[in-house]
């Protein structure tokens, strides 16, 4: 999914494979970039397994908090959904920790490690279709 805020920029659903870079998009809101067109925000589904070449960083928040979240892996999720005014798009660390998406620092590169099985199951649908 994109974000509310990401309805303004040109986007593209996320593959198996892709790799991204954590971008801003203009107007303070960060998502994911292809790695063919900066310009375009990959679209990612809940459950999406991504893997990041370094330990993720945040924007700090506070100055008691860390910018660094000490794990390479994530799960996209969704949170925020009964309030449409709000940042949707975050990812769940190992230990639980979940982190909007637009709080990452931009820069940083991840690869798509699995769709959630509904999609996979859903692209097979189609692609069994059109044989």
């Amino acid at each position: 999914m994109c974000d509310y805020s990401l309805h303004h920029v040109k986007t593209r659903p996320a593959k198996v494979s892709d790799k991204l870079t954590t971008r801003n998009f203009g107007m303070g809101t960060r998502g994911f970039s292809a790695s063919e067109d900066a310009s375009v925000a990959v679209c990612v589904l809940p459950g999406t397994e991504l893997s990041f070449a370094e330990d993720v960083r945040r924007i700090r928040q506070w100055p008691w908090t860390t910018d660094v979240i000490h794990h390479k892996t994530a799960i996209f999720r969704q949170i925020n959904q009964n309030n449409p005014n709000r940042h949707h798009d975050a990812l769940e660390f190992p230990d639980g920790q979940i982190v909007l998406l637009t709080f990452l620092e931009q820069g940083q590169r991840a690869t798509v490690l699995q769709l959630p099985a509904a999609a996979v199951g859903a692209a097979a649908t189609q692609a069994a279709a059109h044989v």
